[in-house]
């Protein structure tokens, strides 16, 4: 079994790392643009266990014959891309016939026609397949079909840094220069209907066990839970992002303000997007810098009925920086998801045609195969 990783920022090497642990795996291939990427990459994953079967390769994913080519070589593809490169990726993926397993998922107005193109293809594509989305959706259901009738359905999670320090007591885990801000509403279902209310509202103080009180505020319910049977008639239901203290008020007048904005305003004759002028002066002091750790918080609680009688199911996990691997907590539970997924998509374990969400395909065995897989990570949760 070989697999490829695209893109070799914080998430890739996660992956490729997680791969290469397989004894079924013979060769991993970790391609990125930047040939600097992909030097620092092999240093950090030098001493691990299985570096023997890495290779690495520099690739322009705009060069379809190029990109296909070598995409034709491996069973199954993780892509850990900036959102804005996906679809060009993932023409390549269905040119070589090859699944996806994406820890993202392509901008909004790029997916109809991505999953026209991927269904036309024959190949299975699964977006958001890593913690959130990814491991949420795949929890929520796990959970909810516990119960004879769900009522709430109750989301957390968020990577924090494990010293909050700068303007937003923040630090960009995932990667990328840009802060994962947006103006536009968050979804939330109430009284059994799908509607909006403003993004970082809600906020709410949650405790996890060994780190103390952080808040939560709403970032969106994934819609398309609704889609599953034990969800169909959920009256409450919210997702909402953790972080420390604080942050949902900073960056509700940021938003107030209009900075979040993409749409260019013109600034002395120059046409220029806020946002991208609040990452550039953010970033300085968000960037992740050497010495600095994370924890990735979750938390899924379902609440309904069972036999008739009122029952909450919950689930949680805490997770560190890796001090031995030198791994983000983020990309230990985003990448080694995708990578895990992945080898069940090569192994011909799972099947589908077309774009489908990961809480589709991993129950079962294949939910208790990766948490299994998880563990032996040391990515843990408690029940």
């Amino acid at each position: 079994m070989k697999i490829l990783v695209l893109g070799g920022g914080l998430m890739g090497p996660a992956a490729a790392y997680n791969a290469l642990q397989d004894p079924q795996v013979t060769g991993v291939t970790l391609a990125d643009l930047s040939q600097a990427q992909l030097v620092t990459a092999r240093a950090r994953l030098a001493n691990k266990p299985g570096f023997e079967k890495l290779t690495t390769v520099q690739l322009d994913l705009a060069d379809l014959a190029a990109a296909s080519q070598l995409m034709a070589h491996h069973d199954a593809i993780v892509a850990a891309l900036p959102s804005a490169i996906i679809a060009t990726g993932l023409r390549a993926a269905m040119a070589a016939r090859r699944p996806w397993i994406d820890l993202s998922w392509p901008p909004e107005e790029q997916r109809p026609a991505l999953r026209a193109q991927s269904a036309s293809a024959g190949i299975l594509v699964i977006p958001g397949c890593g913690v959130e989305p990814g491991l949420t959706e795949i929890w929520a259901r796990h959970l909810a079909e516990k119960l004879d009738q769900v009522d709430e359905l109750h989301i957390k999670c968020g990577g924090i840094p494990a010293t909050p320090s700068g303007p937003l007591g923040y630090k960009i885990v995932f990667g990328g220069r840009r802060l994962p801000l947006r103006p536009y509403p968050s979804a939330i279902v109430e009284n059994g209907q799908l509607t909006t209310v403003p993004r970082y509202s809600g906020a709410e103080r949650v405790h996890f066990a060994g780190i103390g009180e952080c808040e939560a505020w709403h970032e969106g319910f994934m819609p398309w839970l609704l889609e599953l049977d034990a969800l169909r008639q959920l009256k409450t239901g919210t997702q909402k992002t953790v972080r420390w203290p604080g942050y949902a008020a900073k960056v509700t007048v940021l938003n107030e303000m209009g900075l979040l904005s993409d749409e260019p305003i013109d600034v002395d004759g120059v046409a220029i997007a806020p946002k991208k002028v609040l990452d550039a002066l953010l970033y300085p002091h968000v960037q992740m810098q050497e010495g600095d750790r994370d924890i990735t918080t979750f938390r899924v609680e379902a609440i309904g009925t069972q036999a008739g009688q009122r029952k909450t199911y919950q689930v949680e996990m805490v997770d560190h920086f890796d001090e031995t691997l030198g791994f983000t907590s983020m990309a230990r539970v985003t990448a080694f998801t995708g990578a895990i997924v992945a080898r069940m998509v090569a192994r011909g374990e799972v099947h589908g045609v077309g774009f489908v969400t990961p809480e589709q395909l991993i129950t079962g065995q294949h939910f208790d195969r990766l948490i299994a897989e998880l563990a032996k990570e040391n990515v843990r949760f408690t029940t």
